[in-house]
Formats: structure tokens, sequence, C-alpha cells
């Protein structure tokens, strides 16, 4: 089954802030989740991009490319700012990154360094901080501390399983 696409994905940040180490363990294993299944993959299937969408490498960089966008929100909520900062919708960094040129031990190690900066930064903010919250514009709603790192977790695994689907179009 084809994955829904990331923009037509709703959320609801009702849960209770008690969920954020549960939550936080889905952010910290996605680098060992995403190399695990990237070893599946012949090196020549990484770099094929099914229906001219991204390739399987270019995803994987693309969750590179994001974290730099949760540490700014990470920063706008300790500056206590009332508007979260946009993501670029049109992913000009993924687009410009040239990640199939790249070495996919690289990109993977990449992944893993930016994963553990947001990783550690996050886990910086003192407990009661994880209800904080700020407006997320495109989504419309308050996002706390604890729903961008939900929204994170939803990320990474929006992109593993497109890249799952990917990779059983490219094998037929």
């Amino acid at each position: 089954m084809k994955p829904l696409p990331w923009l037509k994905r709703s959320f609801e940040f009702n849960f209770p802030v008690e969920m954020f180490p549960a939550i936080m363990e889905r952010v910290q294993s996605t680098p060992v989740r995403l190399e695990e299944f990237i070893s599946t993959v012949a090196p020549a299937l990484l770099v094929k991009k099914p229906e001219g969408k991204w390739s399987i490498q270019e995803h994987a960089g693309h969750l590179v490319d994001l974290d730099d966008l949760h540490e700014g929100r990470l920063e706008d909520f300790k500056k206590r700012k009332e508007i979260l900062r946009p993501a670029d919708m049109k992913n000009l960094r993924t687009e410009e990154a040239k990640h199939n040129e790249k070495d996919i031990g690289e990109v993977l190690r990449d992944f893993q360094s930016a994963r553990q900066s947001f990783v550690t930064k996050i886990l910086d903010f003192p407990d009661q901080d994880i209800a904080r919250s700020g407006f997320h514009e495109r989504l419309g709603k308050q996002m706390r501390i604890v729903d961008l790192a939900y929204f994170v977790a939803e990320h990474d695994d929006h992109h593993i399983a497109v890249m799952r689907w990917q990779l059983n179009l490219l094998k037929e």
C-alpha cells in the first residue's frame, strides 16, 4: 500500500506529556532503524528514483536536512516565541544537497550526528518545560515540545515507510 503523503496527514496533540520518554525512544532509535533498513538495500537501488520522486538515499538525506529545523524549533521554544519557525515546503535544502552523489555511509553518519544533537538539546529542557507550546502555522494549532518530538518521530517513520514502499516498487 502506498503511504499517505506527509502533507495530507493531520495531527492531534492531545496525549499526556508523560508520553515524552516513549516518544523519545522512537526519535533516538531512528538512526539505527534507518541504518538497518539501508543495509538490506542493494547500493544500485539506493539512488534510483521511482516515479520520478526522491530516491531512498535522498529520503535518508532529507532526514538529515530536517534536524536543523527541529533544532530551530527548540530554539523557538527556548525563546518562548509565540509562532514556531516554518518548514521550507519546497524542500530546497534536500533538492540542492545532491544526496545521491554522496556515499551512503556519509549520509547515515551525518544523520546520526544531527539526530544526536537534536536529542541532546531536547533532553536539556527541564521536565516542567516539555508542555511549553508555540503555534505551528501549517498545522494551525499549538504544538508543545512533547508534540514536536512526536511530530519528528512520525516524520521519520513516514519517510522510512516510503523508502520501504519504494524498495518494493524497485524489486518488481
